[in-house]
């Protein structure tokens, strides 16, 4: 998912969709170290989708505070 695609979201869907990041993040880290999957780089992409998801919610909290 790209940063506009997030930024076009409220934060409460932001929140929601980190979560939903994040369980999925932790079933693939579970799958690969049972050796069910061989998709270990689906864990970086997940990483930096949370990473995105994370930076625009701070820039969204930050919006708020200078308003």
């Amino acid at each position: 998912m790209k940063a506009t695609d997030f930024r076009a979201k409220t934060a409460v869907e932001i929140k929601q969709e980190i979560v939903e990041l994040l369980r999925a993040q932790f079933g693939l880290r579970m799958q690969v170290a049972t050796q069910q999957t061989n998709k270990t780089s689906e864990l970086g992409k997940l990483r930096k989708n949370i990473a995105r998801a994370r930076t625009v919610l701070r820039e969204k909290e930050l919006e708020a505070i200078a308003k």
